[in-house]
């Protein structure tokens, strides 16, 4: 099983005509699930801009995405961006699609660079409160020196975070150190009330990433620091 990330730039217009449109999976070869989203800046307040589009995804094998991105009108849509094939390291919660044997050890051995996809289905009612805890910890994370590049991801009820961090390293000591209490009280207040319906927290080992981004938020796959083969 691999998870792909993609995230393009478009026209306002456009980028909300693509947000909505559903990924009919079934009628995809070897999706497991999928969603299109707007992709937008972590932290963003009410007024986000409408500029990108991201599309994540969960597949049997490599061949089933070719497929889909060469071949499918949606999936063509998502080429010319940035592009990144992921395979799971250790996982929290639970997602349609999404393999239960993954490790769900805090520390899992793996060197380089790491990606970080959280995803959630909100329970509307949650919302404001979700958007109140988050906000904060997103904040954090882009202040954190060990996180590459990072942007939201959103199609309500669905919410997501994509983030590329320089190590594992990086990643547990912005999610538990108290040098960083802002993601310790967001797991502390999701344990204490959920915010969704279902939840899954993944980190991942890269296959590849390749692709840029301009603008806000640039991206440039070729600086990213050299990645292992992802075994």
């Amino acid at each position: 099983m691999i998870t792909t990330v993609h995230v393009v730039a478009a026209n306002p217009l456009r980028s909300v005509g693509t947000a909505v449109r559903r990924v009919r999976r079934p009628q995809v070869p070897g999706m497991r699930w999928g969603t299109t989203a707007l992709a937008v800046p972590l932290a963003a307040g009410l007024v986000m801009p409408l500029r990108r589009n991201a599309l994540i995804a969960f597949w049997d094998d490599e061949a089933a995405a070719d497929a889909f991105f060469a071949d499918h009108p949606l999936g063509q849509r998502f080429t010319g961006g940035f592009e990144a094939r992921l395979r799971p390291l250790r996982a929290y919660g639970s997602w349609a699609g999404f393999p239960v044997d993954v490790s769900k050890r805090r520390r899992v051995e793996h060197d380089g660079p790491v990606a970080v996809i959280t995803m959630s289905a909100l329970r509307i009612s949650q919302l404001g409160r979700f958007m109140r805890t988050s906000k904060p910890a997103e904040k954090a994370a882009l202040d954190d020196p060990g996180m590459l590049w990072g942007t939201a991801a959103v199609r309500l009820p669905f919410a997501a975070t994509i983030s590329l961090w320089r190590d594992s390293d990086a990643v547990r000591r912005y999610a538990y150190s108290r040098a960083h209490l802002e993601h310790p009280h967001a797991i502390k207040e999701q344990r204490r009330r959920s915010f969704s319906h279902e939840s899954l927290f993944a980190r991942y080992a890269p296959i590849s990433l390749r692709g840029s981004l301009t603008g806000g938020n640039p991206l440039e796959a070729a600086r990213l620091p050299d990645i292992e083969p992802a075994r």
